[in-house]
């Protein structure tokens, strides 16, 4: 069953949205604050979280950004009563893939949530084969010809997201924004750094990879062929 983790200090709210999920059939997990919200993500992963931005004790926008930073890629729709383009946009910026102005209709959200959990779904496989590797993403795991490869959260991140996209030409901007956002301001050599280290890590030979592949002047591909799978 698909699990939902609704992050709203207002009870009339929480209890609409929760009420309204479970009548939808999902899984729902609730919290009034974002400490409690960062603690129940870790223990039950959910596969999406609603989130309120003005919450006690951690914020909503810090609890994104503190998500974000550790790679943890749960799809986030913002409840916010904020109506500013400014904030709209401050809240995509930190993090969050889609949000909903209150007051807000029941019927909108629940669109909403199906949307996030259909592209997530479709583009955020929790397992990834090609050629002699085999790769865990939620467990965070890399086995290649039979024998563990040590990867960073951020290699697991990059290669998750260009896996995603697979058989497309994804620019070294787009890399930047989606799997580093904002954090430290990094540079498009970032990209090409942490690519040589997937090379060296993944491919037989990282002068001639065959599955992380350039395209010139414009970005990486990822090819997994014909023995590729995800699940």
């Amino acid at each position: 069953m698909t699990k939902v983790l609704v992050v709203e200090d207002d009870p009339g709210i929480l209890r609409t949205v929760a009420d309204n999920l479970r009548f939808e059939k999902y899984d729902v997990i609730t919290a009034a604050d974002g400490e409690t919200a960062y603690v129940l993500q870790q223990q039950q992963q959910p596969d999406l979280i609603v989130l309120d931005l003005m919450l006690p004790r951690v914020s909503g926008q810090e609890l994104c950004r503190r998500l974000r930073a550790e790679d943890v890629q749960v799809p986030v729709l913002v409840l916010t009563a904020r109506s500013e383009e400014a904030d709209r946009v401050g809240g995509l910026d930190m993090g969050a893939d889609d949000y909903v102005t209150k007051p807000f209709s029941v019927p909108e959200l629940m669109a909403r949530v199906r949307a996030l959990l259909r592209r997530s779904s479709s583009v955020l496989a929790a397992m990834l084969s090609f050629g002699d590797v085999e790769i865990d993403f939620r467990r965070h795991t890399a086995v290649r010809g039979g024998r563990p490869v040590e990867m960073t959260r951020k290699e697991f991140a990059l290669l998750r997201f260009l896996a995603s996209r697979e058989d497309t030409v994804v620019t070294r901007d787009e890399l930047l924004n989606k799997v580093w956002g904002f954090e430290a301001y990094p540079v498009t050599r970032t990209v090409d750094n942490h690519i040589a280290s997937l090379r060296a890590k993944l491919e037989a030979d990282p002068a001639r990879p065959v599955y992380i592949q350039t395209v010139h002047g414009v970005g990486y591909k990822f090819v997994a062929g014909n023995e590729g799978s995800h699940a």
